[in-house]
């Protein structure tokens, strides 16, 4: 009886969104990552103008690479959503990531070259962590980007992140601390891109 009980105390304490849900927006289809997609994430992350832009992705970025991060997104054992962001023909082209990391959501993502420009980061964005504050609706989510990629930026202002501050963290692709711009969002601030 008393683990039952903690248990119920721990998910009252820190309540999880739930499963990764698949969304439909007006161009996109958001769903959970596959196996089938490493070839795609590789292809976008062995991109050096896309994984400089990211903290975590290592330069060369190659098919193995995608099955390791693969195998843990798909494993289900994480309270995170990872969503593919997919067009018709459901080719994985990005991804948007909602993750806890030291008890606080993070939101991340990532889209491949050929699509930037287009609005679609900021339309897949807005449809997660809309989808993300109907289940959690009193979380706070934070961000950034490095100081060096302003279209990243304008994304998140766009859909209601605001600045917070500014700090050095270490950029694994280019092996060296980059400034970063931390941002956070409310669903008070959540606000549909133009």
């Amino acid at each position: 009886m008393n683990a039952l009980v903690t248990e119920r105390a721990r998910v009252v304490a820190r309540p999880d969104p739930g499963p990764c849900p698949v969304i439909e927006t007006a161009r996109l289809r958001l769903r959970p990552h596959r196996l089938s997609d490493a070839a795609a994430i590789a292809e976008s992350l062995g991109d050096f103008q896309v994984s400089r832009m990211l903290a975590r992705v290592p330069a060369p970025y190659d098919l193995e690479d995608a099955f390791d991060w693969l195998n843990r997104q798909t494993a289900s054992v994480l309270p995170d959503w990872t969503f593919a962001l997919t067009t018709g023909d459901d080719v994985q082209i990005g991804c948007v990531g909602i993750e806890l990391l030291k008890g606080e959501w993070h939101v991340g993502y990532w889209l491949n070259r050929f699509y930037w420009g287009k609005g679609l980061a900021s339309e897949a964005v807005h449809a997660a962590v809309e989808r993300f504050f109907r289940r959690m609706p009193d979380a706070v989510l934070h961000s950034g980007v490095f100081a060096d990629n302003p279209a990243s930026l304008k994304v998140q202002e766009k859909v209601g992140f605001r600045i917070t501050g500014c700090s050095q963290i270490y950029a694994l692709a280019r092996n060296s601390m980059v400034a970063h711009i931390e941002t956070r969002l409310t669903a008070e601030d959540l606000r549909r891109p133009a």
